[in-house]
């Protein structure tokens, strides 16, 4: 059952023979990342401050508990990217410096960066990654809305 759900938020169909191959979705996350470095995170259900090592990949957010990364490691948990509505910065909100958020239709996740710069790029590099993974459902939006009759 777990592992079904898993496949279901990962994306991918069939059960896979290898463990690494389920857990990141198909995603070669240890090989040439878009964005990988240490973010503290919000825990889901306890609500404590983790570090934790971050690697986005192919529309997926990836944390992991170490920042050695290998064909072997497990993510901790996965976010995919598409599905998120916005990423912006949530000092305000956590009244914490280099505080930003990302929010899908369910959940609001809180992280902190550790400077500034790595706020904003991280900021600037999910939100690009959020474009590009949903770039695909805008395009068939757009052909929908200039294919209506009527409207030439």
């Amino acid at each position: 059952m777990a592992a079904s759900l898993w496949r279901a938020v990962m994306g991918t169909g069939a059960a896979s023979t290898d463990a690494t191959d389920s857990a990141g979705g198909g995603v070669e996350f240890w090989r040439a990342p878009e964005r990988v470095g240490w973010l503290t995170k919000q825990g889901e259900y306890i609500k404590t401050w983790r570090r934790r090592w971050f690697v986005l990949k192919q529309g997926r957010l990836f944390w992991f508990k170490e920042s050695t990364v290998t064909r072997a490691s497990v993510p901790r948990g996965v976010i995919p990217v598409a599905s998120c509505l916005t990423v912006k910065g949530a000092e305000d909100v956590l009244n914490r410096p280099y505080a930003f958020e990302l929010s899908t239709p369910r959940e609001t996740m809180y992280f902190i960066a550790d400077t500034e710069k790595e706020k904003e790029e991280w900021i600037n590099s999910i939100g690009r990654s959020i474009v590009q993974n949903s770039r695909s459902v805008t395009e068939a939006e757009v052909v929908d809305y200039d294919s209506r009759p009527g409207d030439k």
